[in-house]
């Protein structure tokens, strides 16, 4: 492998591409050449980061569809705020005997967020915990 060529560290997807999820998928994107992948997002609705998504040529996908990923998925960043989504994902992941993918809350996003940038991320009611 020559020097230009970047080992993939993960491949990830972002769930919820709001303003958090949308500068989140910036800074992922920006990692590119260190490993990181955006293999996929969901958004159900028209927001600027589904545009950018969509601009990058990344694929916006259903949650179902992206759970079906299931090895091919590292990590899931849920940047959605919605207890009752994560529970779904991880519900649906002991139903598909998925070990492999690790859903990552905000609060997760936001520690990698200030690894990565000095950039201060606005609090918006973020909630912590899994």
């Amino acid at each position: 492998m020559n020097a230009m060529q970047a080992v993939t560290v993960a491949d990830i997807a972002i769930v919820g591409l709001g303003e958090v999820g949308a500068r989140f998928l910036d800074e992922m994107l920006r990692l590119k050449d260190r490993g990181i992948r955006v293999v996929c997002v969901a958004e159900t609705d028209d927001t600027d980061g589904r545009r950018r998504a969509e601009a990058e040529g990344i694929p916006v996908r259903g949650l179902d569809d992206i759970l079906a990923k299931g090895h091919a998925v590292d990590v899931i960043f849920d940047l959605t705020g919605s207890p009752s989504l994560r529970r779904t994902m991880r519900e649906k992941m002991i139903e598909t005997g998925n070990k492999h993918t690790i859903i990552a809350p905000e609060t997760m996003a936001r520690l990698l967020w200030a690894v990565v940038t000095a950039e201060v991320l606005g609090d918006d009611g973020h909630v912590r915990g899994y």
